[in-house]
């Protein structure tokens, strides 16, 4: 697979039945190995070992209901309250990060209203900072460590 910005980690690649498969730590089975896949998994790798994110506090493929249509949050983390702080959205390394990427995980925000937005497609990554009060957001030079995210 493509080498991406984020730490290299010991990724346990199977195939069956000529399909490969990667083991999906917070899932805690193996998934079909998509160009996708292999950047969620290194950026929830990088989440946990990097920034200190809790490993049972993260979750892969939310379901959540948006205009009565059921959709797949890609990643959400959670504070000790269970409460979602996050929504991470991947894509594809040749997937450009646009507005309408943003869009997307922008829509799955209105059921969540978490204070973080995360995107990455594996070489690029933007963290979108949230005030409901304000009404404003503003993107962060760097992914927040989770302590951050969980203190006032």
């Amino acid at each position: 697979m493509l080498a991406l910005n984020l730490p290299i980690f010991p990724a346990k690649v199977t195939e069956r039945k000529g399909k490969k498969l990667i083991f999906d730590l917070v899932r805690r089975k193996y998934v079909a190995l998509t160009p996708e896949e292999w950047v969620r998994q290194h950026f929830v790798h990088y989440l946990i070992t990097e920034k200190g994110y809790p490993a049972e506090l993260v979750a892969n493929e939310v379901a959540i209901k948006l205009n009565q249509t059921n959709k797949r949050c890609d990643t959400v983390v959670y504070d000790r309250y269970l409460t979602p702080v996050v929504v991470v959205e991947y894509k594809s390394p040749g997937i450009e990060i646009t507005d309408r990427v943003f869009d997307q995980i922008v829509r799955y925000n209105m059921v969540l209203t978490v204070p973080y937005l995360m995107v990455s497609n594996g070489l690029s990554h933007y963290c979108c900072q949230i005030d409901y009060k304000t009404q404003t957001y503003s993107f962060l030079e760097d992914i927040p460590p989770y302590e951050d995210l969980t203190t006032p």
